[in-house]
């Protein structure tokens, strides 16, 4: 009789801000650096010169997505490596057909669609991939796409609990892509279109603005967390639904709103929309955010390891708010102020090692990678020269981004 060894523990994400920082810069930077690694190494044999630029240039200006959200992999216990191979992937996916309809002189809604086609598909192990590009001039990747859907594809196949989450990965990927859609059409037609598509939902949401549903659509994490919750045995359907309902709508609503308040000069000088403009003045703005905040706070308050998914809340404040463009508009600055305040000792020091981490020429991962040389900074999705930063230059005290 062979008796049966005693079944390891599993380990528990970091509740604590020290153990969280220091598991992302020894263990989840790393991994995410490893994947990247690959993917550009592959994005380099893209035949088709346009794919290539654009599939490099995401990886480029938008590493720190995957960073971001390559922390789930601490959520994953012993299976960081597999979640995060796919956070990666997926994210990788995102950047790249961004950059794709960002930079399209089509504006054609099937071809938009069809592109996004393949996020639907990379969550789904053993769907049938597509002609992604059959819509655009430029057609030839290599396989680019196609193997950055089969790794996600892969990664799932092999989770315990993948049956569980499928259902609620694909309405959070149908939200994704429906919003890359209508937010890449004709100026004339997007507001229209989300206003429509906000009120075929609206009668299932707490009470919001229809450009504040589609910033809840706009990110990925809810993807990341139910795939890393699903690297568990013990995954359960309640679980599951409690993880979705959380991040969706007021997780990703807090991450993507971050990011357009941020984005407020850049986009108004390009002429691109921003959800954040639509508020009617910046007070109501800095109230709706805080509540997103704390209704993000209260969303996660329930679930195991709800110190985990505050750290995460608290991260969002820190690093949107330790942004460069902060400090160029006024406005955003003082809001960025008091909502650094609203995240507690943790947001504080999330802010200082962001604002450290990005201004460090050292600290940039694309330079280990070989893919850019010296002092080359892709920091605003562009590649621009800068000196090193002098060992004297302190980082901000909070005082310098509050009002008055």
């Amino acid at each position: 009789m062979i008796l049966a060894g005693p079944r390891r523990a599993k380990a528990p994400p970091p509740t604590k801000v020290l153990t969280m920082t220091s598991k992302v810069f020894l263990q989840v930077r790393p991994q995410v650096h490893e994947q990247l690694g690959h993917w550009i190494s592959q994005a380099r044999k893209i035949p088709s010169p346009e794919l290539q630029k654009q599939a490099l240039a995401s990886i480029a200006g938008k590493a720190f997505h995957c960073e971001g959200g390559g922390v789930y992999g601490l959520l994953a216990g012993d299976r960081y490596r597999e979640a995060i191979r796919f956070i990666v992937a997926y994210q990788t996916i995102s950047d790249y057909l961004d950059n794709l309809c960002d930079r399209s002189t089509s504006l054609d809604p099937d071809d938009f669609r069809l592109l996004h086609s393949s996020m639907r598909h990379a969550l789904t192990p053993g769907a049938k991939l597509d002609d992604y590009y059959r819509f655009r001039e430029e057609r030839d990747d290599g396989g680019y796409l196609d193997g950055l859907v089969m790794t996600c594809q892969e990664v799932l196949a092999g989770l315990p609990a993948y049956k569980l989450i499928a259902p609620h990965l694909v309405e959070l990927a149908d939200y994704y892509c429906a919003l890359q859609v209508y937010k890449h059409v004709r100026p004339e037609e997007r507001v229209l279109l989300m206003q429509t598509w906000f009120d075929e939902h609206k009668s299932a949401l707490p009470p919001m603005t229809w450009y504040e549903f589609s910033a809840c659509s706009g990110s990925t994490l809810g993807i990341f967390c139910l795939v890393a919750q699903a690297c568990h045995e013990d995954c359960t359907a309640p679980l599951v639904r409690n993880l979705k309902d959380a991040y969706f709508p007021w997780v990703q609503g807090l991450h993507i709103l971050l990011d357009y308040l941020i984005d407020q000069d850049e986009d108004r000088r390009g002429g691109d929309l921003n959800f954040c403009s639509y508020y009617p003045d910046h007070r109501e703005m800095l109230a709706r955010l805080s509540h997103f905040y704390r209704q993000a706070n209260l969303s996660i308050s329930a679930l195991p390891y709800a110190r985990f998914h505050r750290l995460i809340n608290q991260g969002l404040l820190g690093i949107y708010c330790a942004d460069k463009r902060v400090y160029r508009q006024k406005e955003v600055r003082m809001a960025a102020g008091k909502l650094v305040l609203q995240g507690g000792s943790a947001g504080l020091f999330f802010y200082l090692i962001c604002w450290l981490y990005r201004r460090m020429a050292a600290s940039d991962p694309l330079n280990r990678l070989g893919f850019a040389g010296g002092s080359k900074s892709w920091e605003d999705g562009a590649m621009t020269t800068s000196e090193p930063v002098p060992a004297c230059v302190r980082p901000p005290m909070i005082r310098d981004v509050l009002p008055g």
